[in-house]
């Protein structure tokens, strides 16, 4: 299923870049697929499968990545008991795990290959279970990286900045969301943070954080007087509902949709307007 997934969505970047090579611009592809849509022609989710296709081709790996911070590590010196608990409690199926430093992953241990390790009578070194890992930059193009994991058969890779430093993870899953939409399984759940950091000076804001925790938050005054949260700002500052990709500055940041639908912003990047 997953297989077949990914192969339509590998196809929507080259239909879209067949109809570039004719002079189409994005905007008037991405009008036809609305005009297509208005017409029962394509169907409102094949609209937005298509609009994220085009959409990923642009953003990075930095922008949909885990931050270090918050991804699950293990460390190379545990036992297979604190392996095994945080593969129960996170409900993950792979773990970068660091040497004894904290400062390098040496591999990725794989759940499944930990239970049957563990059920085994066979006493096996632990690094022995270890697959090797994968590095990409934050900088890396989401539809290549989806490419790369597609060609060599891996989920999760390993983010790093330009210095090599470990800045966070990103898995196969994390790129697909972007076109299809959110992904929840019986281990997601609902984050009630509403900001986000991710770096310096590079944040994710849920649309419908309020006006005066966003002022507080960034120390900038965001205000308005017919809306409340970020999202209605965002839109009254466009005049119409924003779509994926579009962006707005306002009180020296710049913040980019991610995720919108037909009737309201969902999730914006959020990062300092360097133009300002």
């Amino acid at each position: 299923m997953l297989e077949k997934i990914i192969k339509k969505i590998l196809a929507f970047p080259r239909f879209a870049k067949a109809l570039f090579e004719k002079k189409e611009p994005r905007d008037n592809l991405i009008s036809y697929l609305h005009e297509a849509e208005s017409l029962n022609v394509v169907d409102a989710d094949t609209v937005r499968m298509m609009e994220g296709a085009l959409l990923v081709s642009e953003m990075q790996v930095r922008d949909i990545m885990v931050p270090r911070s918050e991804a699950v590590f293990v460390e190379e010196g545990g036992s297979p008991q604190d392996f095994l608990s945080k593969a129960v409690d996170s409900g993950h199926s792979r773990f970068p795990v660091f040497d004894d430093r904290r400062e390098a992953v040496i591999g990725i241990l794989l759940a499944k290959d930990l239970l049957n390790n563990t059920i085994s009578e066979d006493k096996v070194n632990l690094k022995d279970l270890l697959r090797p890992p994968v590095f990409v930059p934050e900088s890396k193009r989401l539809n290549i990286l989806l490419r790369e994991f597609k060609a060599n058969r891996q989920h999760l890779a390993v983010v790093v900045d330009e210095y090599g430093t470990v800045s966070g993870l990103v898995s196969i899953e994390d790129v697909i969301e972007q076109i299809v939409g959110e992904i929840d399984d019986e281990h997601d759940y609902d984050n009630e943070e509403n900001i986000r950091r991710h770096g310096k000076e590079r944040y994710t804001v849920k649309a419908t954080t309020p006006l005066d925790e966003l002022s507080e938050y960034f120390n900038v005054s965001f205000q308005s007087d017919d809306c409340e949260t970020i999202g209605g700002l965002i839109a009254q500052n466009m005049g119409h509902v924003p779509k994926k990709g579009e962006e707005s500055s306002l009180s020296g940041f710049l913040f980019k949709v991610l995720r919108a639908d037909r009737r309201r912003v969902r999730l914006l990047r959020v990062t300092v307007d360097v133009k300002e």
